[in-house]
């Protein structure tokens, strides 16, 4: 009898061994892609910030240049503030309303229809006039 539940334990145990396999590569391959995922969405979310504070930086350059009179009227400190070095601080969210809230600002006082819409796409090349 006792040679039959061994046989029947080295199944078992043989399921199991395949079974911690299994979850161990799988475990590994998923750090892997983890990681990769991570870093293209941050890529990603780090491009999108940073083309739309030069979006911003950009205005307040030409607004800078065409106001001759008062040329701290339209300031880039807002900009400046914004902390590029520290992707993790919790103020980001935060700064970029700020950012946008001042820009609509801008725009309605000088009576300026002007919004960020994004990068354009490759499909939107042949729409851009010049």
């Amino acid at each position: 009898m006792d040679s039959i539940e061994d046989i029947f334990e080295s199944s078992l145990n043989l399921e199991e061994t395949h079974f911690k396999e299994g979850y161990d590569e799988g475990y590994a391959d998923g750090l892997i892609s983890g990681k990769e995922e991570g870093h293209q969405v941050g890529l990603k979310t780090g491009f999108e910030v940073g083309e739309e504070l030069g979006f911003y930086r950009g205005c307040v350059d030409v607004w800078n240049s065409a106001i001759r009179v008062d040329p701290n009227w339209v300031s880039a400190r807002l900009i400046q503030k914004y902390p590029i070095s520290e992707p993790e601080n919790e103020s980001v969210s935060d700064m970029m309303d700020s950012l946008r809230l001042k820009f609509r600002a801008i725009c309605a006082s000088l009576n300026v229809k002007l919004e960020y819409n994004g990068y354009p796409k490759a499909s939107d090349a042949g729409k851009i006039e010049f």
